[in-house]
This record gives structure tokens, sequence and C-alpha cells, in this order.
């Protein structure tokens, strides 16, 4: 019966002999027999027991039953729970001890017995890195077997003690039933309280062997898998017991932390690279371009737990949410995922004449493989040796070349690319998103360091805006127009990166203190401009192409941020959201700000106004009569804005200029003009009425011409000039009054007025007067 596993039958049938025994044990052979029975009985405990331990790896129902039903006939159904539990505790230290020893001995290429006396702690170190993972997932398996087995185990006592109860109620006997009672509360509490029990011995376990290698080594995809199961091992505890696995969390935060400053750190050193090597050309996408066509976005259209492996997620009709146990009570294993690997299916995000897809890169990168001008650390393959990113080499070689040789081998027609709206990006730009994407699925899966990883994806949109600013809008004269091209959000924003993020040291002070080394080490060399980028011949608008396609690739890249800011906001810890709202609120709204002082730059040097006030110097003022010709300047003038309109036509067949960016350079255009035709008439030494006259005539035969060139309407400044005209015809005390509503104007300009306008009609004292009150003006308050 012991053999055929009938425990029940065989205490039966010792425990009906042993009565019979009893009835005889006046015969001194029966009296031996009945010890022996005895001897016998506690044999079957000591199997029983054996028997019971089984059930903790692989419940199975009919086995079980026999193994209850045999404590039952001996009376120690309560022995039998609290053997159990032991048994439980036994099996998790014996499973994972078993399952990393087994990973150890085979990566070590034999069966020393040094391992086996390795305490578990001291054995998790000698795990591998290329054996961590599949180690990892065969532990978790083998804990799920264990805590599947307590799970059926409950089930199976849920069941049979309503049947217990239905079957007491019938009977007669109340001291059975009470005592039934009794064993079945006792059951139920004992098999409650081991729930938490068995799933702390399980993340004790487990968190030793996650802190026992240092996973900052590891590659992204590899720690994102690891993160993925840990995070499926946590959704199999809280549905097992409720518990928020803070002992995991912790373990797996220390870890996430430690490996994405690194990782981060490095990804900012490879964006630096990627920028100083831009050459700033479209990187042709399609028209319909969404991040969320790009992979390392995927995951946000998946609607799943973020714990749950894309490829594995049950497609279930029912609104019921189905429990792991539930879903593999029958069979199967919640730890048999594959790592999502990005061959599974192919990007469509590219226009035709693009090269992103891998294959099309491969091909790029060997047609120019051989440019002589890449430098030569660039060509060479390596591995970087903080994260174990595969080859850096491709992805700069074809950068480079890309931007280098896009517009010589593009036709005319490529260009089609720029009369739809298109987004505009760069290579960059796209590798920022990328990372972004990665940035956020770690974030997805492990909440508990959203605030780090948003600081840290803050960072990555801080340095693009601050390059983009270095590179082609950095202007020490911007500020002294008074117009406030930057906003002083904007400056305090650029003022705030410069501080915490750009490292503007040479080399290490070797007097500094460690704080001061540490918060180096935080920070990155400011970056510089490919000298592959020409900002300074005029046929090319100044590299407004270029400007362009950086200035609004940032745009761009600010919109994505926007579109990302619920899903941030969703994981963003509540005391940390005020940290959030400022970044999009000082930060991100600030890209489209920067079109003003970029875009200036181009408008201060695409219209000769030297040349301009040259002319102007040369023009008569103090006519006697009306003249019914406007001067020559204006013809010049007007000359200029439609080389200028021909030259922004000429870029806008090489890049899409989208119409804020038209309408902001066609702006700061006429307002420069208009500023510099005021600069002109300050610099009038005589002026009759009939000059007065004629600057009025001048002007209107700009604006008329003007108007016919560009669609901005109202003309930028043009009360600026018409009001300066106006104030020749103020009296003295007018002219007091004027001068202090309109601080607009220069101190040189002004003075213009009181000396040419009032001239010799008004005596030295008056004078004097109007001149403190101009000085008035300028001078600063205190």
């Amino acid at each position: 019966m012991l053999e055929e596993e009938d425990y029940p039958g065989a205490i039966q049938l010792c425990l009906e002999c042993q009565k019979a025994a009893s009835t005889f044990k006046h015969y001194s052979c029966i009296s031996e027999l009945n010890s022996k029975l005895q001897d016998t009985l506690e044999q079957i405990e000591e199997q029983l027991d054996v028997a019971l331990s089984k059930i903790c790896k692989n419940f199975d129902i009919n086995h079980y039953t026999k193994v209850q039903q045999a404590y039952r006939l001996l009376g120690k159904t309560q022995t039998a729970m609290d053997q159990l539990h032991m048994h439980f505790t036994q099996a998790i230290h014996n499973t994972v001890f078993q399952v990393v020893l087994g990973y150890v001995e085979l990566c070590a290429g034999n069966t020393d017995t040094k391992f086996q006396k390795l305490q578990y702690k001291d054995l998790c170190t000698h795990v591998t890195p290329d054996s961590y993972i599949p180690c990892l997932a065969d532990l978790c398996k083998a804990l799920w077997e264990v805590m599947l087995s307590y799970y059926r185990t409950m089930e199976w006592h849920e069941k049979h003690d309503n049947e217990d109860t239905t079957s007491a109620s019938e009977g007669s006997n109340m001291m059975g039933t009470e005592e039934t009672n009794f064993d079945r509360g006792y059951i139920k509490k004992k098999l409650e309280h081991g729930l938490t029990r068995i799933w702390q011995d399980v993340q004790l376990k487990v968190k030793t062997y996650l802190l026992g290698t240092d996973l900052s080594i590891f590659k992204y995809d590899d720690f994102i898998f690891v993160l993925d199961i840990i995070s499926r091992l946590m959704q199999v505890g809280e549905e097992f017991c409720g518990s928020k696995s803070e002992v995991l969390q912790e373990s797996i935060r220390k870890q996430s932390v430690n490996y994405f400053k690194n990782y981060h750190r490095t990804r900012l050193d490879e964006l630096r690279m990627f920028l100083e090597n831009e050459t700033w050309e479209l990187c042709p996408v399609k028209s319909n371009f969404s991040i969320l066509q790009l992979h390392e976005f995927k995951f946000m259209e998946q609607s799943r737990s973020p714990s749950v492996s894309p490829s594995k997620q049950p497609a279930s009709t029912s609104s019921k949410t189905v429990t792991l146990f539930e879903q593999y009570c029958s069979g199967g294993n919640p730890f048999e995922i594959q790592a999502n690997h990005k061959d599974e299916e192919t990007e469509d995000v590219l226009a035709s004449n693009g090269y992103e897809s891998d294959e099309q890169e491969k091909s790029a990168y060997q047609e120019y493989d051989s440019d002589s001008d890449v430098p030569e650390e660039l060509k060479r393959d390596y591995v970087d040796e903080q994260t174990g990113d595969a080859p850096v080499k491709s992805s700069v070689v074809f950068l480079l070349s890309i931007s280098r040789e896009t517009l010589k081998s593009r036709k005319k027609s490529d260009y089609s690319l720029n009369k739809v709206n298109a987004p505009i990006l760069t290579n960059t730009t796209l590798n920022v998103i990328r990372l972004v994407g990665k940035y956020m699925q770690m974030m997805n899966i492990l909440k508990p360091i959203a605030f780090d990883v948003i600081h840290f994806m803050s960072q990555l949109f801080d340095y693009y805006l601050y390059a983009i600013y270095t590179f082609f809008g950095r202007n020490d004269s911007l500020e002294s127009t008074g117009l406030g091209l930057s906003s002083s959000r904007l400056r305090t924003t650029l003022n705030r990166i410069q501080e915490s993020l750009i490292d503007l040291e040479v080399s290490a002070d070797p007097t500094a203190t460690l704080t001061a080394a540490e918060e180096r080490k935080e920070k990155v060399p400011s970056p510089h401009l490919s000298h592959l980028v020409v900002l300074t011949s005029g046929d090319t608008l100044y590299g407004l192409a270029e400007r362009v396609v950086a200035t609004e690739s940032l745009v761009f890249l600010a919109e994505q941020f926007e579109f990302l800011q619920p899903h941030l906001d969703a994981v963003m810890p509540a005391v940390k959201k005020p940290f959030l709202q400022q970044f999009y609120s000082q930060t991100v709204s600030t890209a489209s700000e920067l079109r003003k002082p970029i875009y200036w730059i181009v408008a201060g040097k695409a219209i000769d106004y030297e040349q301009m006030l040259l002319l102007m110097a040369n023009v008569k003022w103090d006519v006697k009569e009306i003249m019914s010709q406007h001067n020559i300047y204006v013809d010049a003038l007007l000359k200029e804005f439609e080389q200028f309109n021909r030259k922004l036509n000429d870029v806008s067949k090489r890049v899409r200029i989208p119409l804020p960016v038209s309408n902001i350079l066609w702006e700061h255009c006429i307002r420069l003009a208009n500023r510099t035709i005021v600069e002109g008439y300050a610099n009038v030494k005589k002026c009759s009425n009939e000059g007065r006259a004629l600057m009025q005539l001048d002007f209107q035969q700009f604006l008329m011409k003007l108007e016919k060139l560009t669609d901005i309407r109202p003309i930028p400044d043009k009360e600026f000039v018409e009001t300066y005209i106006k104030a020749y015809y103020l009296t003295e005390n007018d002219m007091e009054r004027w001068i202090k509503e309109h601080r607009e104007y220069s101190t040189k300009q002004l003075t213009n007025l009181v000396n040419v306008c009032l001239g010799s009609h008004i005596n030295k004292k008056a004078r004097q007067k109007l001149l403190a009150a101009i000085d008035d003006i300028d001078r600063p308050k205190r």
C-alpha cells in the first residue's frame, strides 16, 4: 500500500491490526506484534512526511488528498500543517540554492564541491554577467512553482473545508463537529499567515541574488529585461498576498539608480558627440511621422500592466481581470518570457529617400565608409566600456557622412518633401527621441525611480536646447537692442542649464573639494558647432537652412515632450510634481522663444543697413520746396528686401520654412530697417518743414512697396518711424511731455529732435531743460 502511495489504506490497515492486537495483548506473542505495529505506524508517518514535502514543488490534487486523509486518520491535521510550512520554507531555500549552484558550476566548467559549501549569498556573487538573466528567469520560474503549489494547497482546503462543514452539519456527533471546526480554523489561520511568510522568504532570496552582481555594465535591453522579470515577480507578490514588495522595490531601485546614472552619463557624452558632428541636415521622415511609430514607444500602445511582457500579454475578451495564478494554474509559467528584440517588426517612419532603417543604415555606412575627412578615432570599432553597448562607429560615421553628402547626392525631385508638412528634425533629434523612449520604458517598468528618470530626461532636453542656443543664438549684442529678443524666462532657463549641467572648466582643478569634483562629474562640457557648418555666407542667408533645421527640430522635440507630459505626470510622485510642472512651464515652453534671437542674427546681416545709413547721410533735408520724388535710399532698401526674398525662396527649396519662421524673419528685417530709418533721421544736422514732408514721402513709399513683398500686417515698428517724424512738429512744451512718454528712443535720437527740430527757436535755458529730461530718462533708477 505504501509503495502504491495508498497512505490512508495503509494507516487504516495498521490501526485495525493494532485494535485487534490490543484485544489479545495478554498473549506474549501478540504483545510483541503490537509493538512492531507501532513501529510500522511511525515509519508510515515518516514516509507520509516525505510525501507531504513533495507537494511543495509540484502540487498534485490526488496525492495531497491521500496525504490529508492519512493525517486525519492519525488525528494529526494540525501537525501536518506545521510540517507543511516548514517544508515550504525548506523548498524555497533548496530551490534557489540548486538553481544558482547549477549556473555557477556550469559557467565554471566543473562541479567542484567548493561551490556547494558556499552560503547562498556568496554563491550569488559567482554568477557571470552572461548567465545572470537566464539564471534569474529560472530562479523566478522555480519560485513560481513553489508559490503556485501553496496557492493550490489553499484552494484545496477551501473546497474541502466547505465539504466538511456540510457533512458535519448533517451528522449528529457534536464533539466531532467542534473538533473539526477547531482544526479547520487553525488550518485557515495558519495558511493565511503563511502567505506573507513565504513571500517574504521569496523576496529576500531574490533580493540577495539581485544585489550579488553589479548591473551597471549591462546593455540597456538586458537591464530592461531584468526589470521586466522583477516587475512580473512583484505582480505575483501582490496577487499572492497583497504585498507591495518593499524589499524587492528597494533592491531594484538601488540597482536601477546606479545603472541609470552610468547609462545617462554615457548617453549625455554620446549626445554631445552627435551634436558636435551634426551638420543640421533634414532627416527625411514621412509627413505622418509620429513618435509612437518608433520601437522605443511601442510599449505605450499596449493596454497592459507595465510589468507584463508586451509579447506575452494575454488576450482577454472578459472585462474581469484574470490573475496570474488563475491564468497559469493549469499549466505554463509567467516567467517563460523572451526579451523584446527590435527585429520583431520593422519601423516605417522614413521617407523614400531616408537612410534610417537597419539595412539602409548599413548600406549607407558601407557607401560612405571611405570618407577621408572622418576622424580616424571615429572609424575604430569600440564597445562602450560602461554599458557594453554595440559599437558606436557606424552611428557616428553614418551621421557624419549622411549629413555631409545628403545635399550632394539628392536629386532636385527629392526636395518634394519640403512641400508637405513633414516634421523638421535631424538624426540627432531622432536619437534624443529614441533615448526618451528608452528612459520611459524603464520608468514604466519601475515607477519608484520615476523622478530620477524624468530628471535625467529633462537634462537631455536641456542640453539640446543649450546646444542650439550656443551654436546659433548666442550674441552678446542682442540684449543691447532693447527689443526683448530673449525673454527673462529664456535667459533664466539658459543660466540655470549652464550652472547645473554645463562644465565650463577646461581641466580639473587639483585643489577642488571632493564635492566639487563630484558635481563636475555630473556635468557635460559645452558643445561646439561642427566646422562643416558655415554660418558666414550671404549667399545662404548666413546658414539659414541649418538654423531652420536646428531651431525647428528643437521646437519639434518640445512638442513631443508636451505630448508625453500626461504620461510623465501619471508616474511622477506627488511630492515631485512641482519639478515636472516647472520643467514644462520654464524650459519646454521656451523652445519656440529661441526663434527670435536665432533668426535676428540672420535678419541683422541679410539687409545692408550700414549702406542705407550712408545713403541717408547724403540726402539734403533742408530743402525749400516739397519734393514729388522719394530719395534713392528707399529704392536701395527695397532692392535689398527683394534680394532677401529671392534668397529666402532659394533656401525654402532646400528646407521647408514654416510660416512662423518666415514671419519672424520678415518681422525682424522690417523692424531693423525701420529702426535704421529712424537712426538715419537722427543723424540729420539740418531739416526744414519741406524736409520733414520728404521724410514722410520716403517712408510712405517704402511701406507701399514693402507691402507687396510680404503678407505681414501690421508692418512692425511702423509707428516707431511715424511717431518720430511727427515729433518734428512739436512745440517746446509738448516736446518735454513727449520725451518723457517715449522712452523707446535712444538718447541720441531724442537729443537730435531737440537740436534739429526746435533749433534756434528756443533759448539756451529751455534747451538745457529738455536735454536734462532726456538725461533723466537715460540715467538708471536707484
